[in-house]
């Protein structure tokens, strides 16, 4: 694959809104025929900063329009594809302004898929893993504009309690006034 037409079929890409990608998803995308020259070809695209490797099998088109915040949670959605994924715990109580310390660099999901933790250049992603099945976990979260959806307060304390995190750190009079 030459770099011209990576960058092509890349900005198609992003212009329909997608600028994160499995390593799997590049070889649909760039279908060479030689596993050989693909792979030569990610070290090319990586070492030319066309591509950049935020934690491994995944990739994030570096000259994408899309800059926004929800990397991380882009990230998050790929390396759990095909599981139920939320934002919960610590990452879904800081933003219902109930508990004391603000995660910056960490992002805590619920996953039906297996636990796990990944640092990347955009901060960490802490899955958990939770044998509730999608329609047990359909009531407690919310369709927000971002990747993931979010849990509710309620669902959020729950996940906590339920995993056997901290407490102490949840307001439970602001939780209260927030549905929790």
């Amino acid at each position: 694959m030459n770099t011209n037409t990576a960058i092509k079929r890349l900005t198609h890409w992003d212009q329909q809104g997608r600028h994160v990608f499995l390593r799997g998803d590049l070889a649909k995308i760039f279908h060479d025929d030689s596993p050989r020259a693909f792979k030569a070809g990610l070290q090319r695209l990586v070492a030319d900063g066309i591509l950049q490797r935020p934690v491994r099998g995944v990739y994030l088109f570096a000259l994408s329009a899309i800059k926004d915040s929800d990397t991380l949670e882009h990230i998050a959605k790929a390396l759990r594809r095909g599981e139920y994924n939320y934002v919960s715990l610590e990452s879904a109580l800081s933003e219902y302004g109930v508990i004391s310390q603000i995660p910056v660099d960490r992002l805590t999901v619920m996953t039906t898929g297996r636990k796990g933790e990944y640092p990347t250049p955009f901060g960490v992603i802490e899955f958990t893993h939770t044998k509730r099945s999608p329609a047990e976990i359909l009531p407690g979260v919310r369709e927000v504009q971002r990747p993931l959806k979010l849990a509710t307060p309620a669902a959020a304390w729950r996940d906590l309690k339920r995993v056997g995190r901290n407490t102490h750190l949840v307001d439970e009079r602001e939780l209260s006034a927030n549905g929790g």
